[in-house]
């Protein structure tokens, strides 16, 4: 069973969801030679985000419900240390930026005030990445962590257009969100391509059925100015950000459109914006090979105690590969009536790679499987695919994929998907083909996207910190150089953290709990190059 303790180790990482299901590649044939219509976004990017009339709205603040099941249901969240409650509020914007005196939707808020309203600096805003992750159900879950914040700042989360409770993109229902998952996503003959690709074609289609409306405005740039938005109402002069994950892409694109308005920004985790879809995906290849690379060793290292059979690294990942090859024609127990199949396990391994502290996990899962129990290895995929133990889905999938594709210009076809197998085979034994056929993830999208990689560059923007930590499976360490660069000169600060799991700030790690706090608590901007170990 899927438990909130799970899905909060998992979610400790800040979710970046695994390629298969995000992102597209490639330049590729279409069944419409036209192509699709493309996500609306201004052609001036300097843009104002908002109205008057909107930049002056005023926010109602109340105490918070339980999450909605888009959100990823739960309870109630707790108030911080020393009673401080949560509050949440709904702030209207545009629909469509091109026409702002026209539709709207609302966005949901989350708050916790500041410790001392005389020494407060601003709001702190988060997003916690995915896409497609809710602010307003993350934010509480590790409130404690960003608590000390609250010396000079609101924490402020939201759920970004398309998710959760702010128009939330919706698909296809819970009963057939089970079957899409069980699916086999590594096919290997042209019955299995076909099954493959239908799937992703239905997908798209129930997408567009039950959120057309909304499928062309959920991307990046549109959130960028959301922010903007939420920036003027909530009061601030300065946008005062921390991104995490898919977050530090958005926070690059916002400091590229606004770069007058950057306040104290903190990108962790970072995302590199200089990659297209084919080389992200092969970096996040090779990024969860090396955890499990990493994990494997570790095991080793640790002798009787481990339970995995090996006495190298290599021969625990042959164990693995082994599990995962006879699942793929054998299926076996999971939970309730439902099998773990070999996708499903590939994605369990994958969400025990995010954190360190998950590794547990991770050699439990398989050590039960390996004896016919795949209930661990089942729960593990069910926290990363955002079902709950009832059998609901909350919306962080199909908003991953809504704004994946609404930003990426790239569809590749099952023929391109195939002659890059082999150059993902080769990065990961184990998640390459996972990740290589989840190139065709916005094949038939109705919406076409807008970039083949962001523009972040930032100049005259204040400075950005920037953390890169070595041991990340999801957004390779090497990516924090690569968006410090493209940001700028005097714009963009890195910081290394030399450790294991996904992002730096929630491993605890005193080092960079202190530099990341004196920048933003006292506007201390460490030395470009810093090391926490």
């Amino acid at each position: 069973m899927r438990t909130s303790a799970l899905r909060a180790a998992t979610l400790a990482a800040a979710v970046t969801v695994l390629l298969p299901l995000t992102a597209c590649s490639e330049s590729g044939t279409t069944d419409d030679p036209d192509g699709p219509p493309p996500s609306p976004v201004a052609a001036n990017a300097a843009e104002a985000s908002s109205s008057g009339e909107l930049a002056s709205q005023k926010l109602t603040w109340k105490p918070c419900p339980a999450p909605s099941p888009a959100q990823g249901g739960g309870k109630t969240p707790s108030p911080l240390p020393g009673g401080t409650p949560w509050e949440c509020s709904f702030m209207k914007v545009p629909l469509d930026y091109a026409n702002p005196g026209g539709e709207t939707i609302e966005l949901a808020l989350i708050r916790a005030r500041a410790k001392n309203p005389d020494k407060r600096i601003g709001s702190l805003i988060f997003n916690f990445g995915g896409p497609g992750a809710s602010g307003v159900a993350t934010l509480p879950a590790f409130g404690n962590d960003y608590d000390k914040l609250r010396a000079g700042y609101d924490l402020v989360s939201f759920d970004p257009r398309g998710v959760g409770r702010s128009a939330g993109v919706e698909c296809e229902t819970d009963q057939q969100l089970d079957a899409r998952y069980e699916t086999d996503v590594t096919p290997d003959d042209s019955a299995e391509v076909n099954a493959f690709v239908k799937d992703i074609k239905t997908y798209a289609l129930a997408c567009k059925k039950n959120s057309g409306r909304e499928l062309p405005y959920v991307g990046t740039i549109n959130a960028a100015r959301d922010m903007d938005l939420m920036r003027q109402v909530l009061g601030d002069k300065k946008l005062y950000y921390f991104g995490i994950s898919y977050g530090t892409e958005l926070g690059g694109v916002y400091a590229n459109l606004f770069p007058k308005n950057v306040g104290r920004s903190v990108l962790d985790g970072v995302v590199d914006p200089t990659l297209d879809s084919v080389q992200s995906s092969l970096g996040q290849a090779k990024g969860f090979q090396l955890a499990l690379d990493n994990f494997a060793e570790d095991c080793v290292n640790r002798g009787a105690a481990c339970k995995l059979p090996g006495s190298t690294g290599k021969e625990v990942e042959q164990g693995i590969s082994g599990l995962l090859t006879g699942l793929e024609k054998n299926p076996i127990p999971g939970i309730g009536t439902r099998k773990l199949t070999q996708s499903l396990a590939i994605t369990g391994i994958a969400a025990s790679l995010y954190s360190k502290e998950t590794w547990p996990l991770l050699e439990q899962g398989v050590d039960e499987a390996d004896g016919g129990d795949g209930a661990l290895l089942l729960a593990l995929a069910d926290s990363l695919n955002g079902r709950e133990a009832d059998g609901q889905y909350d919306n962080s999938m199909a908003a991953n994929t809504a704004i994946n594709c609404a930003d990426s210009k790239q569809r590749f076809t099952a023929d391109q998907t195939m002659a890059k197998l082999p150059e993902f085979q080769s990065a990961s034994p184990v998640f390459g083909d996972y990740l290589g056929w989840g190139l065709m993830a916005c094949t038939g999208w109705p919406v076409a996207g807008v970039w083949e990689t962001p523009d972040v560059s930032a100049p005259g923007a204040a400075p950005i910190l920037v953390i890169g930590n070595t041991g990340d499976p999801a957004t390779p360490y090497k990516g924090a150089k690569s968006m410090a660069d493209a940001l700028g000169k005097g714009v963009g600060v890195e910081l290394t953290y030399e450790g294991q799991g996904h992002g730096a700030y929630n491993s605890g790690n005193a080092c960079v709990q202190k530099v990341v706090g004196d920048y933003l608590l006292n506007g201390k901007v460490p030395a470009a190059g810093t090391v926490c170990k």
